[in-house]
């Protein structure tokens, strides 16, 4: 076994990246890296306070997880081809570029005039967004060694908490707002994107200039990337449409299929490509770092998941606006602020990371079986404070688990290590996106045509069903008839209308409570099954970090020696 630590501890100063810059001339890079960070992070938390009053605006709230998924996953399919080929021709040419195509679509996700738009637009979006995480962890992996990278992650963590707090709020502000400026109040949630973008595209190109080692002679693995996408792209669709079509129907069939076979061709292709492949599968031999990609894809998928179903509960369950379900976000935005901040500063002082990843996912775990147990009549604080809890746990696991992934590889692979394991724990989140709404809207149909059944016998019912029948408001009038001949045949009661309020939302707080209180019920009773299910995966979570080998964080890089490693 090769000591990476060794090797840097021995090499000389001027060898060890960031030494041979100063701090200011470190903290200048950092600011282009944060614009492009916050551009990212801030379109992460904006759209999903909004979602549901765009849904509803382009009426298909069911197909609302086309939208998410469409964006993950493209930035899930370009991540590591970002890190790879910034590895080969320098980080700024690709930083621009994400920056110029995430512009782009934004721009066009403004425009949409229908769900299925929106979701072509996210997809555009998305190619430019996988690099913009990718290569601001990989450069500053490039000019800070991992034991001092904890140092400067508390200017990253202003930029991710000042995003997530102004994310969800600003959404919910645009959300509310019927028009501004003469256009939908939720179309600026992606035109805010266009001015911070072109700032960003200013002031990377003129600040990101710094000595870095280029790969030379390698090819660029199209065919591969290619491969990938063929592999992803039906299996996360069959994931979202599987509800629909059936599990086992022929459509479903299908793209298992299409993706076993696109897995092949990838292997093969990477196989080909040796140490050119877009993801060497020399790295999967490396049991330490491939424990981690098993990690952050269930913390993928525990992190979207919990951002994607909280703020349904605010605004679906409990009425809050959007902008009112952005400050209900807060809570768990903090805790994911704090977890990352302590385990930064311990990390800095000890250069120990493990303890903190176990502790992250035994927290993560509790905080989502919490979750699963809340119900309409559960206090807003106490659902806050579960999700404060949630928070925390992923604030002790995200950083870490990159700081550790960048520190197994070889320095020469800083690009790869980050843009493979952003890969993964993007892959985690869109499988948990599609595969957590898929199920939330299997479930919510069948159980509130139940609850609806079973409320039908009672007399309040009946009557709020004959006042809504004839209310002056069209939409709850024509929910309200489509309820007559329900409530006179109970045993189909609700199946249409329970479809109907799938499709949009916006509706239930217009209702009488006595119609209103069993679509909630059912609706509560659909998202605790969800978190259950969360909480379930969770326990992978902690038996990868209980059983993770933990490495010696290098004390610096040796640009002389970029082959220093740590093999397990």
């Amino acid at each position: 076994m090769t000591d990476s630590t060794a090797a840097g501890a021995s090499a000389p100063p001027d060898d060890i990246a960031g030494a041979g810059l100063t701090h200011r001339q470190i903290l200048t890079i950092l600011g282009g890296l944060m614009i492009g960070m916050f551009l990212a992070a801030l379109d992460q938390t904006i759209v999903s306070t909004a979602i549901r009053t765009i849904a509803d605006d382009l009426q298909g709230y069911d197909l609302q997880a086309w939208v998410t998924t469409a964006y993950l996953v493209t930035s899930t399919i370009v991540t590591p081809l970002y890190g790879k080929l910034s590895d080969i021709y320098g980080r700024k040419p690709f930083f621009l570029l994400a920056i110029t195509i995430f512009v782009i679509g934004s721009l066009l996700c403004s425009m949409a005039t229908s769900m299925y738009e929106l979701a072509a637009f996210r997809a555009l979006q998305g190619l430019g967004a996988g690099g913009l995480f990718t290569l601001a962890l990989t450069t500053i992996g490039d000019i800070v060694p991992p034991r001092e990278r904890a140092k400067y992650q508390g200017y990253f963590l202003a930029v991710f908490g000042t995003s997530s707090v102004l994310g969800p709020v600003l959404g919910g502000l645009f959300a509310g707002q019927a028009s501004i400026l003469f256009i939908s109040g939720w179309r600026w949630v992606f035109l805010v994107n266009v001015p911070i973008g072109i700032i960003a595209l200013a002031v990377v190109y003129r600040v990101l200039n710094y000595d870095q080692n280029k790969g030379t002679g390698q090819r660029t693995d199209y065919w591969g990337a290619a491969a990938l996408a063929v592999t992803v792209a039906p299996l996360l669709i069959v994931a979202e449409q599987g509800r629909e079509w059936g599990w086992t129907s022929g459509l479903s069939l299908l793209c298992y299929a299409i993706g076993v076979v696109g897995l092949g061709v990838f292997v093969a292709i990477e196989h080909r490509m040796g140490d050119d492949a877009l993801i060497p599968l020399r790295v999967f031999k490396n049991r330490v770092f491939s424990q981690g990609i098993v990690v952050s894809v269930v913390v993928g998928a525990v992190m979207f998941g919990g951002i994607s179903m909280l703020p349904q509960y605010y605004q679906v369950l409990r009425g809050s606006s959007p902008m009112i379900a952005g400050l209900q976000m807060l809570p768990m935005v903090l805790g994911l602020m704090a977890g990352s901040v302590v385990s930064g500063q311990m990390i800095s002082r000890t250069g120990r990371y493990k303890v903190f990843t176990i502790l992250g996912s035994v927290l993560i775990a509790v905080g989502t079986f919490l979750l699963h147990t809340v119900g309409t009549d559960t206090h807003v604080y106490v659902v806050m404070l579960y999700a404060l809890l949630l928070g925390f746990g992923l604030g002790n696991l995200m950083q870490p688990i990159t700081l550790a992934m960048q520190n197994i590889l070889p320095p020469k692979d800083m690009g790869l290590s980050t843009g493979t394991a952003t890969f993964f724990r993007q892959i985690g989140g869109t499988l948990g996106v599609a595969v957590f709404f898929s199920l939330l809207f299997s479930l919510m149909g069948p159980n509130i045509k139940d609850e609806m059944v079973s409320a039908a016998s009672k007399p309040e019912y009946r009557t709020a069903v004959v006042e809504a029948s004839q209310s002056s408001d069209p939409q709850v009038s024509a929910f309200g008839k489509s309820l007559v001949e329900a409530t006179a045949h109970p045993e189909r009661g609700g199946a249409s209308s329970s479809s109907s309020v799938m499709s949009d939302t916006s509706v239930i707080e217009k209702l009488p409570d006595a119609l209103s209180a069993p679509i909630k019920e059912g609706f509560a009773n659909s998202m605790d099954r969800v978190f259950l299910t969360v909480s379930i995966l969770s326990l992978i979570a902690i038996v990868g970090t209980v059983t993770w080998r933990e490495l010696p964080l290098r004390q610096g890089k040796p640009i002389g020696n970029p082959e220093a490693t740590v093999d397990a």
